[in-house]
């Protein structure tokens, strides 16, 4: 639930218009988190507009990835593998990890 909460306060603080009063109050009502924790994280979305949503878009992208590399590769997929040639690029646009998995798919595909 908190992931969720933490999506829709995002979207309501940067789109929508909310107070951080708004906020901390839906948050509350929302997820199992100390009042601390909760403004803590509203104060974090405030100033980092959209954090909590490119989270996410990133993880789904991710498994996108995942899932693509599976198929191509099949028995020759190697989850270890994917995860270092995932995070060992560091912080990456999506479009510059979509190349360096593609490569990393005609790789492992070149070794058939």
């Amino acid at each position: 639930m908190w992931r969720a909460v933490r999506l829709v306060v995002d979207t309501g603080i940067h789109d929508q218009g909310w107070s951080r009063q708004k906020a901390i109050d839906f948050f509350a009502a929302n997820a199992a988190k100390s009042m601390h924790d909760i403004e803590n994280e509203i104060d974090r979305y405030i100033a980092w507009p959209g954090q909590a949503l490119a989270y996410k878009i990133g993880q789904l992208r991710i498994l996108e990835l995942r899932r693509k590399a599976e198929t191509e590769l099949g028995g020759k997929f190697d989850l270890r593998d994917f995860h270092d040639t995932i995070l060992g690029q560091g912080a990456v646009t999506l479009s510059v990890l979509d190349g360096i998995v593609e490569d990393w798919i005609a790789e492992r595909k070149a070794t058939e």
